[in-house]
């Protein structure tokens, strides 16, 4: 199983009037060929702003201040804008959660897909829609012909997040990043977003990241995990793993927070909120929110220790406590 995309003590910050907020600092993984990963959090973590720095769109004022990102070896952060156009689409594809941020209300779908595929291949605009066609089968949308003369707002919300992933396919890309994309959805065509991104991950021998809040997806479909809180790296693990014995007390308070189908089990709110990442706390950046915490929580920031097993986790008191799911 080879190395895809590496990021290394990533920071990107932006720059505001108001301070300077540390959105993402020192955020470090690992993606593997054929290995789903998952970026869970809650709004806020740095999950969207970590792949947005991997894919060099970062907006302003923000700006990746250190940090290396490899694809395939190739380090990303000092590409020219030029070249990193070819990496977008054609080896990292992306989908956001608001499937209207990505297309384009004045063009027809199949323009918006033929103008992608003749992006990244050299072929005739009638070869473009023949396959633009095939993208829309793909993605199992109905009367792909004829969705292919349509305009967005004709189609439904979860039909047109099916064109989003169908475009973010179009330049065959080996990773499919997918930034919350059944936010917006109900939960009967979440469950087919969410099917159809399984298959899509099987059958094109794709790599996927999954961004979410959800730690239930991240179950479903991931088999490694990367915990993030406020712009620094919790815990990491395999999927199984993390759920059977979460290390950090921000995992467990995860876990904690959501049903569970296998056994009645009250649910307990995180109490508290991500913290002001322009002034963050002090130490450990949960300490504040933590029933853990101590004093070395307050005055040191935990280190993201390597305890084996390719598991990590960023806490001064994980060996000393005993974190466990709800019953």
């Amino acid at each position: 199983m080879g190395e895809l995309l590496r990021v290394e003590d990533l920071r990107t910050y932006f720059y505001t009037e108001a301070g300077v907020v540390k959105a993402v600092d020192g955020v470090s993984f690992v993606v593997n060929e054929g290995e789903p990963l998952g970026l869970v959090g809650e709004s806020g973590s740095g999950k969207t702003v970590t792949v947005l720095s991997a894919m060099g769109i970062v907006t302003r004022p923000g700006r990746i201040v250190t940090g290396r990102i490899f694809f395939r070896g190739e380090e990303l952060v000092h590409t020219k804008e030029e070249e990193m156009r070819k990496i977008r689409g054609k080896k990292i594809g992306y989908v956001s959660q608001d499937p209207n941020s990505s297309l384009d209300p004045l063009y027809t779908v199949g323009n918006q897909l033929v103008e992608v595929i003749r992006t990244h291949f050299e072929v005739t605009k009638e070869e473009g829609w023949d396959r633009g066609i095939k993208l829309l089968q793909l993605v199992e949308i109905p009367e792909a012909e004829t969705r292919m003369k349509a305009y967005p707002h004709e189609l439904s919300g979860g039909m047109r997040q099916r064109i989003a992933i169908a475009r973010a396919l179009a330049g065959e890309p080996e990773l499919l990043v997918a930034d919350e994309p059944t936010t917006n959805l109900d939960v009967t065509i979440q469950a087919q977003v969410l099917e159809l991104l399984k298959a899509l991950e099987r059958d094109l021998k794709m790599s996927l990241v999954l961004i979410t809040h959800d730690m239930g997806l991240i179950a479903e479909m991931t088999e490694r995990v990367v915990v993030l809180y406020a712009g620094k790296v919790a815990e990491e693990a395999a999927t199984h793993e993390l759920f059977q014995a979460p290390k950090h007390p921000y995992t467990a308070a995860l876990l904690n927070s959501v049903p569970r189908l296998d056994k009645k089990a009250a649910l307990v709110p995180i109490g508290g909120g991500i913290p002001n990442l322009i002034n963050p706390p002090t130490g450990c950046r949960f300490n504040p929110r933590c029933t853990f915490a101590k004093q070395i929580c307050i005055d040191q920031v935990p280190p993201l220790e390597d305890i084996g097993g390719r598991r990590a986790v960023s806490c001064h008191r994980w060996k000393e406590i005993e974190l466990r799911r709800n019953a």
